[in-house]
């Protein structure tokens, strides 16, 4: 809000981790599903309502008694229940719960619409594993770019947790190792010299490359000219029989239906820890917990004879068939480690010590996203499916910045629900801010393989 004033005093403005849009993937919904864990847990004090100055930064919010989140979120059930839980006085939950598809209030929340004629230079920093507004440094990033040509815009993306770039050295997330203090290089080598130049006129701006990238897997910082990089192709990963996942399109490989059930009375976890509130490292938990359920689909590709390096937007195309009105999709992209690895002593710095957790054959989060179905036509006109006709489910991930390195696999899970993470669709068309517990039911989710017609996955592969 402050750069878009353009108070002729502003001459830098560093937008870190900032939202964009409500609706679509910061905060409180990612594509139309509510984020009730967050939006729950964070707004039932944030919200609260000081009339008078106080030394309160949370107030007195709901007090959640159960430890164990998934056990909570499940047996309070439907939405209108945490509404009773939150109370009167928060009105912003209010509203949400009064916007349920994609219309004007929130249309007119979304940051991107304004960034017109932007004068101060602009330097938008985000992390590749925030939980929270991974969304929105993107996607500020690349509406300034289009919107504002002319103003000097810069991006700058680490192995960061929401605001991990100024509050920890940042060298790991979870049991994930990246090899240095990212956030150290990041203020050393680009934030300073960046305000250094506008503020100090220190010349020295023309250093700082239009996209400072730290590429996970190979554990790099990359100097680009623009984001996308100019040499990324999107590349089809088809999803195929046996749990295959290739590049090839062989047209002897026909098509054929995997099946699961997504039982809303048995979610599929997002971590497999037991947590009160929000983990930050599930962005990059081991997923092999989820891929020995039966409600996950898994496919992989076979050992990578060469490192494959993504840099850009994830698209899911996916052709299914329900036996309900409504299902939820989420697609993971995972990084399956070989199976004798370990970090070497190099990985650990500042006295940090292995945690003695199996790395051989982990399965590392790299990005995963949740699509609402109703919403795959339209957002802001939601349409019920037809049960058990054919339709394409299609959406994006937010962008990625990984290398899969030689020795390693590419991993593509499956599910409709990611709990509690994502609050539950009763898998019926309907407001779902307005289900009751009764309205949950089961679904048999078919999802269409093969290279003909079947469903896959469009990976921004850079040469």
């Amino acid at each position: 809000m402050a750069a878009l004033s353009n108070h002729p005093a502003l001459k830098a403005v560093s937008p870190q981790a900032p939202v964009t849009d409500w609706f679509m993937g910061d905060d409180f919904h990612h594509n139309g599903a509510f984020a009730i864990m967050d939006g729950f847990s964070f707004y039932k004090g944030f919200g609260i309502t000081r009339p008078m100055p106080t030394s309160e930064s949370v107030g007195k919010p709901y007090n959640i008694t159960n430890k164990d989140n998934y056990d909570f979120y499940l047996k309070t059930g439907a939405l209108k229940n945490f509404g009773k839980l939150m109370g009167d006085s928060i009105a912003f939950w209010k509203e949400l719960m009064q916007h349920p598809n994609y219309d004007e209030w929130w249309q007119k929340r979304d940051a991107r619409k304004y960034v017109t004629n932007v004068k101060p230079a602009m330097l938008v920093v985000g992390g590749l594993f925030d939980a929270e507004d991974c969304f929105g440094a993107w996607n500020l990033y690349k509406a300034i770019e289009t919107k504002s040509k002319a103003t000097n815009n810069k991006v700058v993306m680490g192995p960061w947790v929401h605001g991990g770039w100024s509050r920890t050295d940042a060298s790991a997330l979870g049991n994930v190792r990246f090899g240095s203090n990212t956030s150290n290089y990041y203020q050393q080598n680009i934030e300073i010299p960046f305000f250094e130049a506008y503020l100090n006129n220190v010349k020295n701006e023309g250093e700082i490359a239009e996209a400072s990238i730290f590429f996970s897997g190979e554990n790099k910082w990359r100097e680009l000219n623009q984001w996308p990089p100019v040499d990324v192709t999107p590349s089809k990963y088809f999803l195929n029989e046996g749990g295959k996942l290739s590049t090839t399109n062989n047209a002897f490989l026909k098509n054929s239906f995997a099946e699961y059930i997504s039982d809303p009375a048995k979610p599929v976890p997002y971590t497999e820890d037991v947590h009160t509130n929000r983990t930050r490292e599930y962005m990059t938990d081991d997923q092999r917990f989820a891929a020995r359920r039966p409600d996950v689909l898994v496919y992989e590709t076979p050992l990578l004879t060469n490192d494959v390096t993504l840099a850009g937007i994830v698209t899911a195309n996916l052709n299914v068939k329900i036996n309900t009105t409504d299902a939820d999709f989420v697609v993971k992209i995972i990084d399956v480690f070989p199976e004798n690895f370990k970090y070497d002593s190099s990985f650990y710095t500042n006295g940090d010590k292995p945690n003695n957790y199996v790395m051989g054959g982990y399965q590392m989060l790299v990005r995963g996203e949740i699509m609402r179905g109703k919403f795959r036509n339209s957002f802001s006109n939601p349409t019920p499916f037809i049960p058990n006709k054919l339709e394409t489910v299609k959406f994006d991930l937010p962008d990625v910045a990984h290398t899969f390195l030689k020795g390693h696999k590419i991993m593509v899970q499956i599910q409709s629900t990611w709990f509690p993470l994502m609050d539950r669709n009763p898998q019926q068309f309907m407001d779902i801010y307005k289900a009751d517990d009764k309205d949950f039911k089961k679904a048999t989710i078919k999802i269409l393989q093969g290279n003909e017609g079947g469903s896959f996955i469009s990976l921004p592969v850079m040469k």
